[in-house]
């Protein structure tokens, strides 16, 4: 299955302070485990998610600069708490507040990836919606998607350097 090519609704969806959307992937982002809470909030079937691509649920209103950077720190072996926006299949959006682990075997070696989301502070999402805007917008000037991704890469690093943080600071202080 390829990522939906619904539009997006403009609905937002949203799922309990108490629940925790669980999802687990092998090593390439291809999603091994998905936890009911999941299903729910994103309207697909364990078997329309296992197997699949994470990014079956990438919403195009999310920065592919976050995601390079949440996947440079994983594969480094180090975890990362992010905001994201999510798509369901029907196109609605939920927002969630990530965290991204990697899991090791006994040799040390990274074998997959996990991932905790719960429900995100109300009260960060205008920041984090306005720097995905400038993110997104960067990504859109350059006409190659990677060399996109790269200048905002730079710029979400430029702008955190300017406030004295970084992306993971920043998404603890929110």
């Amino acid at each position: 299955m390829a990522r939906p090519t619904v539009p997006p609704t403009g609905v937002e969806r949203t799922f309990g302070d108490d629940e925790l959307i669980v999802s687990k992937t092998d090593i390439k982002g291809v999603i091994t485990y998905a936890n009911q809470v999941f299903q729910r909030v994103a309207g697909f079937t364990e078997s329309e998610l296992v197997g699949q691509p994470h990014n079956i649920i990438r919403h195009p209103e999310m920065p592919a600069c976050v995601f390079k950077l949440l996947w440079d720190t994983i594969e480094a072996g180090n975890e990362i708490f992010a905001y994201v926006i999510n798509q369901a299949k029907n196109g609605d959006h939920y927002w969630v507040f990530a965290h991204v682990t990697p899991t090791f075997d006994a040799s040390g070696r990274i074998v997959s990836y996990h991932s905790s989301r719960r429900s995100p502070r109300r009260e960060a999402l205008p920041a984090v919606r306005d720097l995905y805007a400038t993110l997104l917008a960067e990504e859109k000037r350059h006409a190659s998607p990677k060399d996109g991704m790269a200048a905002a890469l730079r710029l979400v690093n430029d702008l955190m350097n300017q406030n004295g943080t970084d992306y993971p600071h920043f998404v603890h202080t929110l």
